[in-house]
């Protein structure tokens, strides 16, 4: 499993070969999630385009502790690695993730990117082309939106999230059936089970630094109201692939932030919006993300 060295932390990575294509895929995942899920998208895609899928510092294979023991089973170490404070950790903002993405990039001197990300991991792109407009040619951005800070829903959101990082015991991995609940969380329809396990040992990994970071940085009323301006002074070409039924960002914030980009025009011209899909539409409805994306290059190719 290749591995680079990222401000002293392993990043794991999958790269696919190169094509005739000069546009390379960089995919981005979310908040306690890994690079495993964009596996079923990349095989479809690295056909047409050389595709980068990564582990974010702190998530998934990428920890600065090494934890992960699969199929779940975590190894009895990674009690060394749980210890936590409920304030928010330095070094674990959308501006340092955008950083250690142009580290990655450089180091494995991949140019003439378009970067995917999904949720977080869409925030994190808008910064990461705000920084390397050079070497980013475009983003795309998968249930990721907002810029609306809603100051009772956010108190809440990140009340709910510190418990959820907080308690996360490493031993419900071995809970039988504990993974049936991920089934259906966030999702317009029930995804495989093999996906809810995949999501249940994400979950328990997540460096609880890096889980309470990413939370509690990206959330404030500040960084909120940021993001748009972001966006708005992107020169590249920006989409946004929503989902109908995304109960974490639902298609109204994720086309609020769109608005703020010049290709958004009069009725949302650079949004597309996939039916019957929640909050992972690259697991939930692979096929339809990879027509979109396929779309989105073919006519961001035809403007240029």
């Amino acid at each position: 499993m290749p591995t680079i060295n990222v401000l002293g932390v392993p990043h794991r990575y999958d790269l696919t070969a190169p094509t005739d294509s000069s546009e390379v895929l960089v995919f981005v995942h979310g908040w306690l999630l890994s690079r495993s899920y964009w596996k079923p998208l990349t095989e479809k895609l690295a056909i047409d385009h050389q595709c980068l899928a990564y582990d974010l510092r702190g998530f998934g294979d990428s920890q600065p502790c090494q934890v992960t023991q699969l199929p779940l089973e975590v190894q009895s170490s990674a009690e060394t690695c749980t210890t936590m404070t409920l304030q928010a950790p330095s070094g674990y903002s959308l501006q340092d993730y955008a950083k250690d993405l142009g580290i990655l990039l450089e180091t494995l001197n991949l140019k003439n990117v378009w970067l995917v990300g999904h949720s977080l991991g869409g925030s994190i792109a808008l910064w990461a082309a705000d920084e390397m407009g050079d070497r980013v040619k475009g983003v795309i951005c998968m249930n990721a939106g907002g810029g609306i800070y809603l100051k009772e829903e956010f108190e809440r959101f990140r009340s709910a999230g510190q418990q959820i990082v907080r308690m996360r015991p490493r031993w419900l991995c071995h809970v039988p059936l504990i993974d049936l609940l991920f089934i259906r969380a966030s999702v317009a329809t029930a995804i495989a089970r093999s996906w809810a396990k995949q999501r249940l040992i994400d979950f328990v990994i997540a460096d609880p630094e890096a889980a309470l970071g990413t939370l509690l940085d990206s959330t404030t009323e500040a960084e909120v109201h940021r993001l748009p301006q972001v966006v708005a002074r992107l020169q590249q070409p920006i989409y946004f692939i929503a989902g109908s039924s995304d109960p974490i960002m639902e298609p109204k914030y994720v086309r609020h932030l769109a608005s703020f980009h010049r290709s958004f025009g009069d009725c949302g011209e650079n949004v597309f919006e996939i039916p019957e899909c929640g909050h992972l539409a690259m697991v939930e409805q692979t096929d339809a993300v990879a027509v979109q994306i396929r779309g989105i290059l073919q006519r961001a190719r035809s403007i240029s």
